[in-house]
């Protein structure tokens, strides 16, 4: 799609500019609060229930949660984007009601102070490693749909499109930080929910309101486009039987338990003010991210009903071509900036967290006793590099996009199982967390091979797609397999390989009590540090 029709593509790119400076500027203002490393990667751990709330949401609710939801859902309907937003918004609420609430209380700066503190620095060190992978791939493609929002949008090389955004993401990151995602999510997040709320109305108006909208509804491969469980004679996505199920479990836990794992989402919530906020926060996103990330998705369902002959591959800015249709210009300007905006919030997130990770949990291992302001110059220069590698990747493989999305498997299938078990089983120990972590990866990449000889032929020979889908088809048996790994290997080494009991950042023992996300809303609401909560 292209720009250079609209009358009021001048608007547009006007938009699009202030938002880029407005990102800077807030970024100089954030580093004047940045006094440690401890400001820049949890902000001080003095965010709010708004802030925390909203900054989880606007991280996670990106450019491609809002476009490719609705290109899904227009031809495979609510199963495509059983994903995103459905299996985001499970993660979400899994991790605010089981996990947030001991991480915030054990004060960690990174996910990995967990695993340090719970199976010993070589488990340490491999979650580091897989986490930093992860970052790469995720942060080149995040700069790779940028480039080709900006070129599909306005016309400017792809190229181009991704060195200006890698720029700007990591100017304002290396200067502020956490404080500078925040408040820019913050703001973000109003514009992107209230731009696809105007877009759903109008959409929902031309279709008829809601009865419209169900009524005679249908998707291009799809015949039940409302449903999220497999459909008898067409299966999950078009596979049937043990692979369909395969297929649809896999659909849930891939970001719905494999995200559980993640700096990003972790970062957001250890940086808040107590742990009530910390759950209620998580809590809010998940509410916030469902609302509005299944409004595009039902925008896709419209837009089937009222043109089905788009060919598939032009549904990928049907949501753009929506607001187009439906939203006043000067809203059209500030939802197209909103979506680069978004674009952005997930990026900073991703190159901070890698950025953090490297910091805390992979340069002590070489560099002993760093001070704290040590630590707060390596995370600036980290992000600068990390940043660096990013935009090479993304230049020199400008397909990554897609395939960035295996690392939640990876994630899944290698570090879920370790952090679940390591916060709820006393018999957890370092050998099974390690047999867990490896047998797990190993066996589903495996179980990927073995799959993609029955993807490859359902997907007519598109390796791209046959790929695609054996990476989720393998994952499943492959989570399956760390599970039983990391309980059969526990209880046979406990001898050998007695489990650690959990400390919090200061080396202290955890209290292991109240662990669930079970808190007064008054505590959230109060603004109170963690101190004075506790004190009440």
């Amino acid at each position: 799609m292209d720009l250079g029709g609209y009358e009021y593509a001048w608007l547009v790119i006007v938009g699009i500019v202030v938002f880029f400076v407005i990102r800077l500027a807030i970024g100089w203002y954030a580093s004047r609060r940045v006094k440690d490393n401890v400001d820049f990667i949890v902000a001080g751990r003095r965010l709010p229930i708004y802030l925390a709330g909203a900054s989880i949401m606007a991280t996670w609710f990106a450019a491609e949660t809002l476009m490719g939801a609705s290109s899904t859902a227009y031809q495979y309907g609510l199963q495509g984007v059983v994903f995103d937003p459905f299996g985001a918004a499970f993660c979400l609420f899994l991790s605010g009601f089981l996990f947030i609430r001991m991480m915030r209380r054990a004060r960690y700066l990174t996910l990995i102070d967990f695993f340090d503190r719970r199976y010993g620095k070589g488990m340490g060190l491999l979650g580091s490693i897989i986490q930093l992978v992860t970052y790469f791939a995720w942060t080149g493609a995040q700069i790779v749909a940028g480039g080709n929002i900006v070129h599909a949008l306005l016309g400017w090389p792809v190229s181009t499109g991704m060195i200006m955004v890698a720029i700007i993401v990591t100017v304002y990151t290396m200067m502020g930080g956490l404080w500078a995602d925040t408040l820019l999510d913050f703001m973000q997040m109003f514009l992107t929910a209230g731009g696809i709320t105007l877009i759903f109305v109008g959409v929902l108006g031309a279709v008829g309101g809601f009865e419209g909208m169900f009524t005679d509804a249908g998707s291009l491969y799809v015949s039940e486009p409302f449903t999220l469980l497999p459909i008898e004679g067409e299966g999950y996505l078009g596979y049937t039987g043990i692979i369909g199920i395969f297929y649809w479990l896999a659909a849930w836990m891939a970001v719905g338990l494999g995200s559980v794992p993640a700096q990003d989402l972790m970062q957001r919530s250890m940086a808040a003010k107590n742990e009530a906020v910390s759950v209620w926060g998580t809590y809010m996103a998940g509410a916030l991210y469902l609302i509005f990330g299944v409004m595009s998705p039902l925008i896709g369902i419209m837009m089937f009903k009222l043109n089905p002959n788009i060919l598939p591959e032009n549904t990928e800015f049907l949501l753009v071509s929506a607001a187009m249709q439906t939203l006043h210009p000067v809203l059209v300007a500030l939802f197209i900036a909103a979506l680069a905006s978004a674009l952005m919030s997930t990026s900073d997130s991703s190159v901070l967290a890698g950025a953090s990770v490297v910091t805390e949990n992979i340069l002590p291992f070489f560099k002993k006793d760093l001070t704290d302001k040590d630590k707060l110059r390596w995370t600036r220069i980290m992000v600068l590099v990390i940043g660096l590698i990013s935009i090479t990747i993304a230049l020199i493989a400008g397909t990554i996009y897609r395939l960035a999305m295996v690392a939640w498997s990876i994630l899944l299938v290698g570090l879920f199982t370790p952090f679940a078990f390591g916060m709820y089983w006393k018999k957890a120990n370092r050998s099974g967390a390690v047999a867990a972590f490896l047998g797990g990866l190993i066996s589903w990449i495996f179980l990927v091979i073995y799959y993609f000889s029955t993807t490859i032929e359902a997907c007519a020979g598109d390796f791209e797609c046959g790929f695609w889908d054996a990476v989720y088809i393998g994952s499943t048996p492959a989570f399956v397999i760390s599970v039983v790994l990391m309980i059969v290997v526990s209880l046979v080494t406990q001898k050998q390989d007695a489990p650690r009991q959990l400390t919090d950042v200061d080396g202290k023992p955890m209290a292991m009590t109240r662990r669930l996300g079970i808190l007064p809303l008054k505590d959230a609401l109060s603004g109170k540090s963690e101190e004075a909560v506790s004190g009440d």
